[in-house]
């Protein structure tokens, strides 16, 4: 099993001045830390206005500062929020693309819809629909990343022509995708579409195997890729504090994760917020010693609690388990020494003999991979490359442009000045051989 670090930047009120600063160089400094630990990922999510919960709403800036401090932790984006109302199609592969030459190719695509009121009426994003835009804009991303040019698209709820979207990634096709999922149904989604299922629901091993099976066996015998590669894989949270002393662990870790699932729930089911002035962090302290508990904290322990935690998921067939450590008002220190010794004690036993079983896995499933995009090409839905006699050609706005720029004020019917008008036709002369020396240059032949 391989394992993943994982970034909300939450922050509790009340906020101090520096804070929010301090609380961003501090996660560098933990990626950092995992990358020279030998941690597989870190991800980070994309989220907007849900205060105290999530800080994180540029999370391309905050990896691609973490591709600088690091050299092999894969850095994961926990999700791209992907309905055009939070990020156009195109800025989105843009952005992955440039991560990934930044960091040397190691980029993972998470995607999603959101589901907090907070972000999509801010964006003014229809609830309803996320879901579609959500498979129309994951779609024409990993095309825009995978062809050259991208042909274009007119859909519902964005178009744009022809076009050559750069940079490409070093990743090709494209980066792996995921998705991310809280239930059974979107499990079968992402096996479905053939993209990595990054769940973010706290759930027993029981229950982790009846999803690993679902996702497996869908992707065995139902799946169409969304994109140009199949990412087999199945990711799940989980909490995280570790400590040869179990109340220790408890103590440092326990409150912060509690926290994060009572701001999660504020957020996304029942908290009445008033932007700026609601403080989570004060509800929290009423409330905590009579809220009762959600599960999900077997990540909090002593190494040997930890190790028994993790190998129920591992006998599963999770691939990832992903910690959340930074939560609530965890330290910095006390996270960086859970990592430590998590690194330390728990890890090398899962990683001894991780090689061997992805090389089965992949093994294994190749030849359903093979018959997914044979089931994709009947079905024609792949984006056919353009020839060059289809690819259209278009000139600048150069003319209209200058002509609008340099034609002189009048005043009454005549110019002001007969200077300016010789400029004017001087200028449009210029630009008159510009124009035949392009086109001269198209005829001969300065195409790839």
């Amino acid at each position: 099993m391989r394992f993943g670090i994982f970034y909300e930047h939450q922050l509790p009120k009340p906020w101090g001045e520096g804070q929010e600063q301090q609380l961003f160089q501090d996660a560098l400094e933990q990626v950092e830390l995992a990358d020279n630990l030998g941690i597989d990922h870190a991800w980070e999510v994309e989220h907007h206005f849900l205060e105290e919960y999530s800080h994180s709403s540029a999370p391309e800036v905050f990896l691609a500062a973490a591709s600088q401090r690091t050299k092999n932790i894969r850095l994961g984006h926990g999700i791209v929020l992907m309905p055009p109302g939070y990020n156009h199609p195109a800025r989105v592969a843009e952005r992955i693309a440039t991560l990934d030459l930044v960091s040397n190719g190691r980029v993972d695509f998470g995607t999603g819809e959101s589901a907090s009121r907070a972000e999509l009426e801010g964006y003014r994003i229809n609830p309803e629909e996320r879901r579609s835009m959500w498979l129309e804009t994951v779609e024409q991303v990993a095309n825009m990343l995978a062809m050259n040019p991208y042909p274009g698209y007119e859909g519902k709820y964005f178009s744009m022509p022809t076009r050559n979207v750069v940079p490409k990634p070093v990743q090709r096709p494209h980066p792996p995708l995921w998705v991310a999922c809280s239930n059974r149904d979107t499990i079968h989604l992402a096996a479905k579409l053939g993209i990595g299922a990054l769940t973010f629901a706290f759930i027993d091993p029981a229950e982790a195997r009846h999803w690993v099976n679902d996702y497996y066996e869908t992707l065995k015998t139902e799946c169409v890729p969304i994109g140009h590669t199949v990412n087999a894989n199945i990711a799940m949270v989980s909490s995280f504090s570790v400590h040869p002393d179990a109340n220790e662990a408890e103590r440092r870790g326990g409150d912060g994760f509690r926290f994060f699932q009572f701001a999660l729930g504020h957020h996304y089911a029942a908290g009445m917020h008033k932007p700026g002035r609601t403080n989570i962090w004060k509800a929290w302290e009423q409330l905590r010693d009579t809220w009762p508990s959600q599960g999900g904290e077997g990540g909090i322990g002593t190494p040997d609690e930890l190790r028994e935690h993790l190998r129920t998921f591992a006998e599963c067939g999770v691939d990832q388990s992903v910690f959340i450590q930074q939560a609530g008002n965890n330290r910095h220190d006390h996270i960086c020494e859970s990592l430590e010794i998590f690194a330390r004690d728990v890890m090398p036993e899962f990683k001894e003999f991780e090689a061997d079983r992805v090389a089965r896995k992949d093994e294994e499933l190749a030849p359903y991979i093979e018959e997914a995009f044979k089931r994709k090409a009947e079905r024609n839905e792949m984006m056919a490359e353009l020839s060059d006699d289809e690819i259209p050609t278009y000139g600048p706005y150069g003319f209209d442009v200058v002509a609008s720029e340099t034609r002189p004020s009048r005043q009454g019917s005549e110019y002001q000045n007969e200077a300016a008008l010789e400029r004017e036709r001087e200028q449009m002369q210029r630009f008159e051989e510009m124009k035949k020396t392009a086109n001269l240059a198209v005829e001969l032949g300065a195409l790839d």
